[in-house]
């Protein structure tokens, strides 16, 4: 096997299964531990994957902070699917608290309720959104903006919730990490997020499915401490039966989707 075939077959690999040990690869194909560090460090340089304690992960799995502006462009169509099958959660006469982040966004587009709805948002753009509908009662946290999110942190936001109570919180994260939990890129955000938590009843994560395997900054909860995650076709097997050994019910957005009648679109 020359060494760009080798290549080839880490990278597959990769693309399979999100990560793989060194010592594995050295087995698998049946060279030593230094040529697979030789061929990773290679790999790594061509931006192909990302090395991290004597494994190879198929991205970077720091996230960065990026404005929404830009966070926007990508995954739209699955963020947009994945806000409809978050809107249908939602019941007549319900209470709901909203993160940031664009995926909220997408879901505060695909709300259309019936009977009142009580949304507290930390999200401007989500509260821009819900305050063109009539049978949205929509409370806009208070504190500081981040310009990055467009979005409030702060001791105020976190006064606020202290005396609220909600059936659902909603929540985007920058990462999903089986070791790290959810994380965020700012570590005010993060501690706002939690707050949110303790006045929830039940914890549903919007996220990509590019956001598992990543890690931001600041991290959010344990993956224990969610209850439900909603996530596009993309997602991996291997992802899907780990989430399901922890007992997290998973809804996965599938392409060809519509809402159910009579409910929420």
């Amino acid at each position: 096997m020359t060494k760009e075939e080798r290549q080839n077959t880490i990278l597959d690999y990769l693309l399979k299964s999100g990560s793989v040990q060194v010592s594995d690869l050295a087995i698998t194909l049946a060279v030593s531990s230094v040529t697979i560090r030789k061929d990773l460090t290679e790999l790594e340089k061509e931006g192909k994957l990302y090395r991290s304690h004597g494994r190879a992960i198929l991205i970077n799995p720091f996230t960065n902070n990026r404005s929404v502006n830009e966070k926007e462009k990508y995954y739209a169509e699955e963020k947009n699917l994945i806000g409809m099958e978050a809107a249908r959660l939602i019941t007549s006469n319900d209470s709901i608290v909203l993160a940031s982040g664009t995926t909220i966004h997408a879901f505060a587009r695909c709300i259309n309720p019936i009977g009142k709805l009580t949304v507290v948002s930390a999200s401007l753009q989500a509260t821009e959104t819900l305050a063109m509908m009539n049978d949205v009662d929509i409370i806009q946290l208070g504190g500081v903006v981040r310009h990055s999110s467009l979005s409030v942190v702060g001791k105020y936001s976190e006064d606020i919730l202290m005396g609220c109570s909600f059936s659902k919180l909603y929540l985007g994260v920058d990462g999903i990490d089986f070791d790290f939990g959810i994380s965020t890129t700012d570590l005010r955000e993060a501690e706002l997020n939690r707050q949110m938590m303790l006045t929830a009843q039940k914890t549903i994560v919007l996220a990509d499915s590019s956001k598992f395997g990543r890690r931001g900054f600041a991290k959010i909860a344990n993956l224990e401490d969610i209850d439900m995650i909603i996530t596009d076709s993309n997602v991996s097997p291997s992802i899907v039966k780990r989430l399901e050994e922890l007992g997290i019910e998973l809804i996965i957005a599938e392409t060809k989707h519509l809402p159910a009648v009579g409910t929420v679109r």
